[in-house]
């Protein structure tokens, strides 16, 4: 059973290594894992899992955990973090006036009344510090309580590190300010003029005010991280009208239940994925299929959550609902995607755990050697000043934030901008492997091809055989099958009854018929069976260099006809191959059919290897030998159905699909468009967020070793170089800051799915250009009247280019193909 808790109290990477460490020490948790970046945490729970036991070892961590449906504690982190901005102003304002006493009448004698005037009243110059950093400490006290009660515990974070330095600063203040009382009791004004030169109550209320500063915009930036996702939310339908007892009753979305009846009225949104009952009307279902043209919907087709229904009346019945949704499948896949961790960030994790300890130890250890050294060379300067303010610089400079967010918000970028262009990623594990995909193994029915073949040839050498193939085919649901029954639809024959049929793995299948035994089905089957014919042979041989399917039909074992079909490839799938080739991944065509076929469609879309005549139950096996031979990793796309087992073989497993058919449990990656074009913008898009991880991981590690070295001092005693707490904690700032700000340029990645238009002359072929297409209904429409006109083998119509292109045998009577399609209610010409 996996939960999803929200974490409140984490600040840094060490806080969300803390709070790993306490869930993993519960019995009954699986697995857990932590993001920093949406401060909540996924857990895999077992039946031993004892209920409200997590909740507790996190609260005796020093966080608190509450299951992500609790809406009172997630309206109270909400209105908690409403007061950062107010806090930050009043913050500014106090320290404002610190530092102009502080440093103004210091370093430029800006105007100050005498008692507060260093050079008139020392002592009175002190106070009024102390006085100003007071409400600074106790705006941002949250800083101490956390740091402090976590320090106690065991499990120091960054928190930690802000209230050791500011809580420094104030003691040697408060110490300063004794010091420059007993001088005056003492009369040693040395003692004064010292002590009053190094108050640090700036440095105290500089460290709070800008980590806090920098926490805010780092707040801002996380926000627009998350955008995306917020964004596909969005799109999650709201209302739904449901007849309930006969009468129509508008209730919420998530109200809703299988099987109820649905109204969808024009402009309206489709609630849950439905069937459509009764009614037409055109869909867009441009959020979950890209595919910006409406779809025409009637009675028996299915209707999709969050799409907008434009024109038209639909009464349907709810088939999924809630979070089985196709639109909530997609938000939950993206938000886990978004939650889980990428292997990259194991070292981070690693260093994150021990970071805190490790600069608390380096800060007092630079205070010592500081000491030792400054009382050596008897520096002319308070060296007891001098060590705490390298020691303090080196506890405010570090900065575990930045190693903690590398990862995280760059996948929480990466997996909105993926889902945003279609391309749902499972995991970040998956992201980060897909740039070092190099072998990409296609399937290629409804893959690289359309999916839908054509008879293009037909030969019969007994009566009454299309009624026949009919009967055979009508029980199939294979794409060939299909094919003949839509050649042979009108040749049925109801008194034609098909008994015992059995499919033949990888061959055909085969059916009695009146004490007739049939075959239908390759080649393969006569060569099994010592049924070669050479001149059938010749034959299929001829029309399997033209890219055909070709089926053999046997009656009684004895020649009874042929048939090939052609499935042509889709439009994108040359110019998804090219780019593919041109990011250097070998390209490999996996498939069922024969050398023949195959290797044309190979050919046309340019794939550089075939793999052919696989059985299904055998994909499996290949994709494991090639994972053996090819350098680098090996993914599989497929349609999820026939090519399931070869999917789960794969190192990474990609599926295309129009929203509804994706296959979710063998898929790694689905391409939601249904493009192909998608294979090369998904690992476009992961090399561009692996990359980014690697440049924030570099300045996130570059960052802390640089600035927490020169935080020591060790330049002070060569060149006089020496950085102060409040330098320490701008850099600090700026550190996390920048790093969800590199995060945050993946969003300019850009997909290339423009597809180049390519003129292809035929002699038999003609196009033409069609006004009034508005659906797939009008689709159907104008090729179906282009088939009728003698001659014409096909008719592909096209809503984007408003033309239909129609392949001919011989010569082609264009003014008749004109004809039918105005006859059909359009507007045609012929094209130049």
């Amino acid at each position: 059973m996996k939960e999803r808790f929200n974490v409140d109290g984490m600040t840094c990477a060490a806080c969300q290594a803390h709070v790993e460490k306490a869930a993993k020490g519960v019995k009954g948790v699986v697995s857990c894992n932590v993001n920093l970046l949406n401060n909540n945490m996924d857990v895999e729970l077992s039946s031993d899992y004892i209920e409200g036991s997590l909740e507790s070892a996190v609260d005796k961590a020093g966080y608190k955990a509450y299951k992500g449906g609790d809406k009172t504690q997630a309206k109270a982190l909400a209105k908690s973090k409403d007061h950062a901005l107010r806090d930050l102003i009043i913050g500014f304002v106090i320290l404002l006036l610190l530092m102009y006493v502080s440093m103004g009448n210091m370093m430029w004698d800006w105007p100050l009344p005498d008692v507060f005037d260093m050079n008139h009243n020392k002592m009175g110059f002190a106070l009024i510090q102390f006085i100003l950093v007071l409400p600074i400490l106790y705006i941002y006290r949250r800083y101490f309580i956390s740091g402090f009660t976590k320090l106690f515990r065991g499990a120091p974070n960054m928190d930690t590190l802000i209230a050791v330095g500011s809580t420094a600063s104030m003691i040697y203040g408060i110490i300063s300010l004794f010091m420059i009382s007993y001088g005056y009791y003492s009369n040693n004004f040395d003692m004064i003029n010292e002590y009053h030169k190094n108050l640090y109550f700036e440095s105290a209320g500089m460290i709070l005010v800008l980590v806090s500063f920098g926490k805010y915009l780092e707040g801002l930036s996380k926000k627009k991280t998350t955008k995306a996702l917020e964004e596909l939310m969005d799109l999650a339908p709201k209302k739904a009208n449901v007849l309930r007892d006969g009468n129509e009753v508008t209730i919420e979305a998530s109200e809703l239940k299988v099987s109820d009846i649905i109204l969808i009225r024009r402009g309206e949104q489709v609630p849950c994925d439905a069937k459509v009952l009764d009614g037409d009307g055109s869909v867009n279902e441009a959020n979950i299929t890209g595919e910006s043209i409406p779809r025409y919907k009637e009675k028996g087709d299915l209707l999709y959550a969050s799409t907008v229904l434009e024109s038209g009346f639909i009464k349907a019945e709810a088939t999924k609902v809630g979070d089985d949704s196709s639109i909530n499948t997609i938000i939950k896949l993206v938000s886990e995607a978004a939650n889980s961790k990428a292997p990259i960030s194991k070292l981070a994790d690693k260093v994150s755990a021990v970071f805190v300890p490790i600069i608390l130890t380096l800060a007092t250890i630079t205070f010592i050697v500081n000491m030792i050294v400054g009382n050596i060379l008897d520096l002319d300067t308070n060296v007891l000043s001098l060590s705490l303010n390298f020691a303090i610089t080196v506890v405010v400079i570090a900065c575990p934030c930045a190693l903690g967010l590398a990862t995280p918000v760059a996948i929480m970028v990466g997996t909105g901008k993926a889902a945003k262009e279609g391309l749902i990623i499972k995991n970040a594990e998956i992201l980060e492997n897909t740039s070092k995909i190099k072998t990409i193994v296609f399937d290629k029915t409804g893959t690289i091809t359309v999916g839908k073949p054509n008879v293009t040839d037909y030969e019969e050498y007994i009566p009454n055989l299309k009624s026949i193939l009919y009967a055979i085919e009508n029980s199939s649901s294979h794409p060939l099958a299909k094919a003949i029954i839509e050649y042979t639809k009108d040749s049925m024959d109801s008194n034609i009854n098909c008994d015992n049929e059995e499919v033949i793995e990888g061959r055909g299948l085969i059916a009695n018929i009146n004490n007739n035994e049939y075959y239908v089905g390759n080649y393969k089957y006569l060569e099994d069976n010592n049924l070669e014919n050479n001149d059938l042979k010749s034959k299929i041989d001829k029309l399997s260099n033209e890219g055909k399917t070709v089926l053999v039909i046997l009656e009684n074992k004895k020649l009874a006809g042929l048939i090939s079909l052609k499935d042509m490839p889709k439009e994108n799938s040359k110019e998804a191959i090219a780019k593919l080739n041109a990011l250097g991944i070998k390209t490999v065509m996996l498939t069922g059919d024969n050398s023949y076929t195959s290797s044309v469609i190979a050919k046309e879309v340019g794939i550089s290897e075939v793999i052919s005549e696989v059985l299904p139950v055998d994909k499996g096996n290949v994709l494991n030998d090639l994972k053996k031979k090819e350098n680098g990793l090996v993914a599989m796309v497929g349609d999820g159905v026939n090519d399931a087992i070869a999917l789960a073989n794969a190192d990474i497993a990609i599926s295309v699909g129009n929203g509804s058919d994706i296959a979710i449990d063998a898929s790694d990656i689905v391409l939601i468009h249904n493009d192909l074009n998608d294979i090369s913008n998904v690992i476009r898009l992961s090399r561009r967020v692996l990359n980014t991880i690697k440049l924030c991981l570099f300045w996130a590690f570059f960052y802390n070793f640089i600035c927490v070295l020169l935080a020591t001092g060790f330049l002070y005693y060569i060149n006089g170089f020496k950085l102060t707490p409040i330098y320490g904690s701008i850099a600090m700032s700026i550190s996390s800051v920048s790093v969800v700000l590199t995060a945050l340029t993946i969003n300019f990645f850009k997909t290339s799915n423009k597809k180049e238009e390519v003129k292809v002359i035929n002699d038999n072929e003609k196009t033409f250009k069609v006004k009034g297409m508005m659906c797939d209904k009008c689709i159907k429409h104008v090729e179906d009247a282009c088939l009728k006109v003698d001659g014409v083998k096909s008719a592909h119509a096209s809503l984007k280019t408003n033309t239909v292109t129609v392949e001919f045998d011989g010569s082609l009577n264009s003014s008749e193909i004109i004809k039918n399609i105005t006859s059909a209610g359009y507007k045609a010409k012929e094209a130049k």
